[in-house]
């Protein structure tokens, strides 16, 4: 392969996280769209799931494009609650228009609660789904934070996520 024949990008994303509505401003968790049973949730102007924003993020990276957050603003009620896995067709859409493919996706997604493992087949199944690939090119691992800081005490989510593209 030559240099000018694959792109790597770089997406990260974080949230708050709150105590479900209507007790809080907390969303339902959903991760790589999939749900995920909690009693917090990402406070977001869509839907929140941090790790479908770190790819869309990573997809665009890869591509020199404007972030998600310049495409879909968060002050444009349009994407108030929206599906995240709409701003994902969206940087696909790009990526496909540009000449390129995904070789992988590598994502590492920080939470100290619910424990990722029971969902990570459903996610990486997901995600391969909405990437329109294999499942063998997605990975997602889950780490905690220690109890340090606002995610290790459970109080946000942290995820970043890693593309290389190669040409179409």
């Amino acid at each position: 392969m030559q240099r000018d024949d694959v792109r790597v990008g770089h997406g990260y994303d974080l949230h708050r996280l709150e105590a479900l509505a209507p007790a809080g401003a907390g969303r339902p968790l959903v991760l790589g769209g999939v749900p995920l049973e909690h009693h917090r949730g990402p406070v977001g102007h869509s839907d929140g799931d941090a790790l479908l924003h770190a790819v869309t993020d990573a997809l665009l990276g890869a591509l020199g494009l404007p972030d998600i957050g310049e495409l879909f603003p968060n002050t444009d009620p349009a994407w108030e609650g929206a599906d995240s896995a709409v701003f994902l067709a969206e940087a696909l859409k790009r990526v496909g228009e540009a000449g390129w493919s995904i070789v992988n996706l590598d994502a590492t997604v920080i939470l100290e609660r619910p424990k990722l493992a029971p969902a990570k087949a459903a996610i990486r199944a997901r995600l391969a789904g909405l990437l329109g690939v294999d499942g063998s090119r997605v990975n997602v691992k889950g780490k905690t934070h220690e109890k340090v800081d606002a995610v290790g005490e459970g109080r946000a989510v942290e995820v970043h996520a890693v593309v290389l593209l190669s040409r179409a």
